[in-house]
């Protein structure tokens, strides 16, 4: 079947949701999301957004903050541009009916806006150096994604596409036209049918890329299927290397990918050994509100020199009442498997979270192929650099999801031509369906031992081997098999590993959460992006004054 619309919005996470109800005023939206409607990464966020609103911050302390974190690669002006916006956008936000936490001598009968930006309550995260975290007690996310999507479902001009899957990304340069991405094959994950849908702009919103690793945080929909389907389209794609682990993933047996928020250790949380010490004191000045990658590789070295699981995150030094009443998702969920936070001390390992490399996007969200663009964590935007400043991702989704509807709102629209049917060739249907599931736990876990937080130039040659030869098998196995949303989704993550170990081998230095024991210091000649386009060998591209 063939679809046409004015955008094509691929992911439903705050970037795209964000990007869909602005460009609805100038055009039809069809947004496409893999699974159903809520189930992207942004409903996992806990921390919240953020955003200068207390009278002792400011613009220019957020930006040094957003700098220092990012290991000097961060673009400035991109960093100046987002948190002089974030007011704006939390704003916003409120005018949709988001139930942010009120300041703590708010009045009982307090309602979001009330009070405007100054009645909110404002956390303390690690990186930052003033209180400056909007919040929805430990739910932000959630809440943010349930304000998008009701503010959606009455949009007229947003279509929703759920439980569909982006193949490919339509260039009209395959049909003898210029280079132009005029749309994506979309696969029907239910009827296993194939659409095309043409557009003016495509945009894609597919969110980060965890899944490529065996420990993570992310949802199971995270398997980079926005940069990979860019970079097969020849996209320029940079700063893969840059791969953020999370400090803080509840380890429990009958846990799956559960996150405890660095909000806890911004409002007193301590770092543990099984034995009771406190250990950040050894790694970083700032304890344990130094930045996530400094925390993640304190933890990992910790847990290697003592041969522990695990590490131990303290809060109960703080009143229980104001543990239940700030944390009440964690405090149930952590309940729930036996351990009472208020009286004990929670198990965390770090785990894979953020993708803070992706598709090279400018100040509004354009990529380097005319029709399509890229907002929320599958762009790589400067603002993160080399490592991301807690609870500046929403904020880059918000800022980016509107910049790039407001860019393309003043354009006009076209008339696209329609794209070819999708062929199967003489794809059959699988019955070895096992391969792709062996092939997709082999690559997480080389890429877990390899690619990890501690990386080594041996290492990072195995990973090279090991992706080189999968990556064959699986091109294989596509090219026999009709496409299936599993099929697809190794196909993905094969791409993004291979950009990760290239980007890493390129590299030969530490900065932020790129860090090589055989190059353990930064060099001067690595104060650079990496660049990577169309198969070529990576480029290193100066970073902007």
């Amino acid at each position: 079947m063939r679809i046409t619309t004015d955008y094509l919005v691929i992911g439903s996470g705050i970037a795209g949701l964000t990007f869909a109800l602005q460009a609805a005023r100038k055009g039809r939206v069809l947004l496409v999301t893999k699974r159903a409607a809520d189930s992207a990464a942004t409903a996992w966020a806990q921390g919240g957004i953020a955003a200068v609103l207390a009278p002792d911050d400011t613009f220019g302390e957020h930006t040094a903050d957003t700098l220092t974190t990012g290991g000097g690669i961060s673009h400035r002006q991109i960093v100046e541009m987002v948190v002089e916006d974030a007011p704006k956008r939390i704003a916003a936000l409120l005018d949709l009916g988001v139930s942010f936490s009120p300041a703590r001598d708010s009045s009982p009968d307090f309602h979001a806006g009330a009070g405007g930006l100054s009645a909110l309550d404002l956390t303390l995260e690690g990186g930052h150096g003033k209180r400056r975290v909007v919040h929805a007690g430990d739910i932000t996310g959630a809440e943010v994604q349930r304000a998008l999507l009701q503010a959606v479902s009455e949009q007229p001009n947003i279509q929703m596409l759920t439980h569909h899957m982006a193949i490919d990304l339509i260039d009209l340069a395959r049909q003898g036209g210029p280079r132009r991405i005029i749309g994506s094959y979309v696969l029907d994950t239910d009827s296993q049918e194939v659409h095309s849908i043409v557009a003016n702009a495509t945009v894609l919103a597919t969110g980060g890329a965890g899944k490529v690793y065996l420990y993570t945080t992310n949802p199971d929909i995270a398997t980079g299927d926005g940069v990979a389907m860019a970079y097969r389209a020849g996209a320029e794609i940079a700063n893969m290397e840059f791969f953020q682990f999370h400090p803080t993933c509840l380890y429990h047996p009958q846990a799956k990918n559960f996150l405890i928020s660095e909000a806890l250790r911004g409002e007193g949380g301590v770092l543990r050994l099984a034995d009771g010490t406190a250990f950040m004191e050894r790694h970083h000045p700032m304890k344990d509100l130094a930045p996530r990658d400094v925390v993640a590789r304190a933890i990992d070295f910790e847990m290697k020199r003592s041969g522990a699981d695990c590490v131990w995150l303290d809060m109960t030094a703080k009143p229980a009442d104001y543990l239940r009443e700030r944390f009440p998702n964690i405090y149930a969920r952590t309940k729930a498997l036996g351990i009472d936070l208020t009286a004990e001390p929670i198990p965390v390992v770090p785990a894979a979270h953020y993708m803070c490399g992706g598709v090279v996007v400018d100040s509004d969200g354009r990529t380097s192929l005319p029709g399509l663009w890229a907002v929320g964590e599958v762009a790589c935007t400067g603002l993160h650099g080399a490592n991301r400043l807690a609870s500046n991702s929403l904020l880059e989704g918000l800022v980016f999801g509107h910049r790039a509807a407001c860019a393309l709102g003043e354009q006009e629209l076209d008339t696209l031509p329609a794209a070819p049917d999708w062929d199967p060739g003489t794809a059959t249907t699988s019955e070895e369906a096992v391969i792709v599931t062996n092939d997709w736990d082999e690559l997480r876990r080389f890429m877990w031992n390899y690619v990890g937080i501690v990386r080594s130039d041996r290492r990072l040659v195995r990973a090279s081997r090991r992706i080189a030869l999968l990556k064959e098998e699986i091109r294989e196995y596509y090219f026999r098999h009709l496409v299936t949303m599993d099929l697809l989704e190794l196909r993905n993550i094969a791409d993004v590993a291979e950009l990760i170990i290239t980007s890493a081998a390129f590299r030969r230095e530490s900065r932020g959460l790129h860090y090589n024991v055989d190059h353990p210091e930064p060099d001067a000649r690595d104060h650079c992006d990496t660049v990577l386009r169309g198969g070529a060998l990576p480029t290193r591209r100066p970073i902007p004054r």
